[in-house]
């Protein structure tokens, strides 16, 4: 499998010489397990001219990345929707396909590390301004039919059992090493695991949306359990009202704001299965 790179294209604060905003195109690598060595990650940073912002300056940008990296991802995720069309164009026209994605943790980590330590150093900073990404709540979805299943439930892992993740035998899944999210291996990391005889063809289709994050929407009415996918797309897992179930619901989006986001999602035939038909780490990221 190739690499997969988290991109972002947008002004900066900073003005030029006109007092124009100036733009930079932000290009890293995303990490695929937890083994990753995140020092060994690409990144690629450029600034942009207000004059050039345009699907041709960032197509060459890419392929100047391309270069520098050796080889050109087999596709580039990027959470900014309003920059939807001029993305999308610049990777197809390099033949990258691009996808709108919240799974975004190394470049949303980078971006805030420029905020706060970069940008303040260049002629023309202004502070106090940060581009808004504008993320409005989607309306969640109902799964489709064909997908439901028969049984799920709430669980813990240790962060330490994660290292040995690229040896588990999975079908579809995807990782990041723990120390991105500054969590250590004694951490309890909350998730969910989901049971179906349609396990496989479950875990196929949660892997063509791209996963982001779970999330548990509570009142007064009763819970739900949501997942969050692509940029936009916020699909019903769960609708809970039953008192204990709401209450772990409860324990478990605490355990994951105790490990800093980080929570789990895996998909089996049954819990007597010593394999997954599906298994992602997922970490709750803020992009406002």
């Amino acid at each position: 499998m190739g690499s997969i790179w988290e991109l972002d294209f947008y002004s900066r604060p900073i003005l030029d010489e006109n007092q124009k905003k100036v733009w930079e195109v932000l290009v890293c690598e995303s990490p695929l397990d937890t083994r990753t060595k995140v020092d060994s990650l690409f990144r690629y940073a450029q600034y942009c001219p207000s004059t050039q912002v345009n699907s041709v300056w960032l197509r060459t940008a890419l392929q100047e990345a391309i270069d520098k990296a050796g080889e050109a991802p087999i596709k580039i995720r990027f959470f900014r929707r309003q920059m939807n069309n001029m993305i999308t164009k610049a990777c197809g026209d390099i033949g990258i396909p691009a996808q709108p994605s919240r799974r975004t943790l190394v470049l949303n980590q980078w971006l805030q590390q420029r905020i706060e330590q970069v940008y303040p150093q260049e002629p023309g900073y202004q502070g106090g301004v940060n581009p808004s990404v504008r993320l409005e709540a989607p309306l969640p979805q109902r799964l489709p039919d064909a997908l439901e299943w028969q049984q799920w439930g709430f669980v813990t892992l240790l962060g330490s059992e994660f290292a040995d993740m690229p040896d588990w035998e999975i079908d579809f899944g995807e990782g990041f090493p723990l120390e991105l999210a500054q969590v250590s291996p004694e951490t309890s990391i909350p998730g969910i695991l989901i049971f179906s005889p349609r396990a496989l063809p479950l875990a196929g289709w949660m892997s063509g949306l791209d996963l982001a994050w779970l999330r548990f929407d509570d009142s007064p009415q009763g819970g739900r359990l949501l997942l969050e996918t692509g940029a936009t797309e916020s699909w019903i897992l769960a609708n809970l009202k039953n008192p204990q179930i709401l209450a772990e619901a409860r324990n478990f989006e605490q355990a994951k704001q105790q490990a800093n986001g980080v929570h789990f999602i895996g998909v089996q035939s049954d819990p007597q299965s010593q394999s997954f038909a599906g298994f992602w780490l997922l970490c709750e990221i803020n992009l406002s």
